[in-house]
Order: structure tokens, then sequence, then C-alpha cells
């Protein structure tokens, strides 16, 4: 989105342009979250056990990761809106298989392979690389802000939703609804057209090659710190995201409390995401950073010392949400201090991918790890490690662009 000279807004094609990409991040951002919702009626069904159904959703989280760097790269040198047209299309057909899977393995391929790169394709590294093509650097902290509040909509609406299908036409014609839903994504991807025109409109990047961009980007310690530190968002997030449903129901808390708890998630994410991506514009990123891991750290804390009953989840769903994808613009905002827009796509998934083993092993390891414990208590507790652990990482990080005595090529 160019920016109107004289003007700290961008023009209407800009906005437009980020509008769609706000719908298609809800879109991408709202059935994989709901993902929780699904496991018990789908195992009580199947006879599939938790660690299966946590392998799947895993291996969905690994190809997120994966797929993303290589997503990110087509679309910084083909453009946004054929990458988005592909997401639609696996997304879709992946949720279409998980909801007639006749055995573990269709659904790892399903809900695993292809929902995991129809949301690497489709998801916040690609729609936020867009968006900051489009604005100056001063707006970029608070439209990837604006990107990951409305992927946190797409939390907020699906909870509900998601219970609504299971309860009225059972989890596999709930999947197969979302499955026709996820084709909406390639029609509003025309809107995101043409990145690479209206990237050349704005500051000139340094002539680089991709390869170039690489190395350095891991030869620079900051860069290296936030990929490492990025890790444990995913850990975090996505523990919650596939167990939490499972874990209220194991403690004894009635079903719907689980539909209010992930709704408020949903809810309070995109005041924590928008206000994130305006508080970066003010603070030090790398400290803001900090200081969400380690709130989170504390919440889960609180949260398990205490005796667990609906007014505790719901305490810990509304203060957990306002942390929850707070983490991105501020970190997607250095990705691009750093090095700027050109290659953004690609290292911004490079970081992203971290996130997302993160993410691997916290849902492979509430399945693993229950069925052997028979409870989520460990990974709950090394989640509270690993949030200490990010805080450290991200302290030292330098909020500047890198030092290029000489044009790469």
């Amino acid at each position: 989105m160019t920016a109107v000279p004289g003007r700290d807004r961008p023009d209407n094609t800009a906005l437009v342009a980020i509008a769609a990409g706000c719908v298609i991040a809800l879109l991408t951002f709202g059935p994989r979250s709901a993902i929780g919702f699904f496991q018990l009626p789908m195992l009580t069904d199947t006879g599939w056990s938790r660690d299966e159904f946590a392998i799947a959703i895993a291996i969905q989280n690994l190809c997120w990761g994966a797929g993303q760097p290589l997503f990110g790269a087509i679309a910084d040198k083909w453009g946004t809106a054929r990458v988005l047209i592909l997401s639609g299309l696996l997304y879709a057909s992946g949720l279409a298989l998980t909801a007639v899977a006749p055995s573990p393995i269709f659904l790892t391929i399903g809900s695993g392979v292809l929902v995991g790169l129809g949301v690497a394709s489709g998801s916040f590294g690609i729609v936020l690389a867009a968006f900051a093509r489009r604005v100056s650097a001063e707006q970029r902290s608070f439209v990837f802000g604006l990107g990951t509040a409305a992927g946190s909509a797409g939390m907020f609406l699906f909870a509900p939703l998601s219970q609504a299908l299971i309860d009225s036409y059972g989890w596999s014609d709930a999947l197969l609804v979302l499955s026709a839903v996820m084709l909406l994504v390639p029609l509003l991807s025309f809107a995101l057209r043409g990145n690479g025109q209206i990237r050349r409109d704005l500051k000139p990047e340094i002539e680089q090659t991709m390869g170039a961009a690489l190395r350095e980007a891991f030869a620079t310690r900051s860069f290296v710190l936030l990929t490492s530190g990025f890790f444990v968002c995913g850990f975090q997030v996505a523990f919650i995201t596939a167990h939490f449903p499972a874990f209220l129901a194991d403690v004894g808390i009635a079903p719907q409390w689980a539909v209010v708890s992930m709704a408020l998630i949903g809810f309070c994410n995109i005041i924590g995401s928008i206000s994130s991506g305006i508080i970066g514009q003010r603070v030090s990123k790398p400290h803001f950073l900090a200081w969400i891991y380690i709130g989170r750290s504390i919440v889960v804390t609180v949260f398990l010392l205490t005796p667990i009953t609906p007014a505790t989840v719901v305490v810990f769903a509304v203060v957990m949400g306002l942390l929850w994808l707070s983490t991105v613009p501020p970190t997607n905002a250095l990705v691009a201090i750093m090095f700027g827009t050109k290659y953004l796509g690609l290292l911004g998934g490079l970081v992203f991918f971290s996130h997302q083993i993160g993410s691997f092993l916290g849902v492979w390891l509430g399945g693993y790890l229950y069925e052997i414990y028979g409870s989520y208590d460990v990974v709950w507790w090394l989640g509270v490690v690993l949030g200490l652990f990010a805080a450290v990482m991200h302290w030292p990080i330098r909020e500047s662009a890198v030092e290029r005595p000489a044009l790469a090529v």
C-alpha cells in the first residue's frame, strides 16, 4: 500500500488490498485454530488415540512452517495472489479429506500435510509481507497488528461456529462445510495482485540475490536470536489450540466453557494484536517481546497453581488472549527493519518456520506425554520454562538495519 504524499494513510487501492488480506487471514486462521473441538468427537467415532490425532496436527504445524519460506519466496518473486489461490485449494482439499479419512494416515495427509500447506501459503507471513510493500515504514507496525488481529477474529468466530456445526451436523459434515468456506480465499486473492509493481513504488531496496539475503540473515546475531525465541511462541499457542478443550474435559469443566474460552482467546487476541502493533511503534520491540513471554509464563503458572473453575478458565482465556499473537507484529516489524521488504516473505517465513517447529513439538508432546502420564502437566510446565528462555533470547536483539558497507550482489 503506497502512502499518499503528504498524508499518513494509504490510498484506496491499498486499503482494498489490506481489507481483502485481513479477510483471508481470518479465513485461513479460523478452521485450524478450532481443530481442538474436533478431537474428542472424532476419536470417539473412529477409535483413534489422542497420540494419532496429535501427530497429524503436529505435522500440520510443521508443514505450515516448512512451507511458509517457500511460498513466501514464490510470493516475493511472482506475486501474492497466485500463492493465495493455491492456499484456498489446498486448504479446502485437506479439510474435505479429513472429513472422510478412513484411517489415521489419511487424517495425517488431509489435516496434516494439505491443511498445513494451505495455511503456509495463505497465513500471516504471506499477507503481512504483501502489506509491508504497500505502506510506509512508519505504518508497518500498525498494519501488521491489523492483519494479525484479523487472524485473531478468525479464532473468535470459528470457535463457536465449529462447535455449532459439530452439534448440528456431526464433526465430519462440519469439516465439509468449512472446506467449502475456504474456497472464498482464491476469490479474495485478486485484490492482492501486483506486489512487484507496488514494491518498486516504495523506497528502493538493496540489489541483492536471494542467496545473499539468506547468508546475510543467518550471519546477523539479532536475526538468529529472534528466530530462536519465536520457537517458544509456537510451542505455547499450538499446544493450547490443539489440547485445551480436551484438557478442560479431563479436569471436569463442562464442554461449553471450552467454546467460551477459545472464543475469548480469539476476541482478546484482536485487542492484543492491534495494541501490540500500536505499542510496537513507540517502545523497544525486543524488550516488548521479552515482557510478552514473561507474561505468558506468569499467566500459565498462576492458572496451574489455582483451582481450575469456569471463572479461572475465563480469566486465563482473557489474559492469554491479550498475549496470544501479540508477538507477531513486532517480530515481523523487526525483520523488515533489519533487512527491508524485498525478501520479507522469505526471511519472515524462516523466522516463522522456527515458530512452527515449536508448534510441532507443542502439539505432538501434548499427545505423546498424555499417553505416558495421563495428563498434560509436563507440557504446561515446559511451556513456562520456555517462556523465560524466549525472554532471554529477545532482550539483546538490536532494533536497527543491518550494516551494509557495500551492496551485495
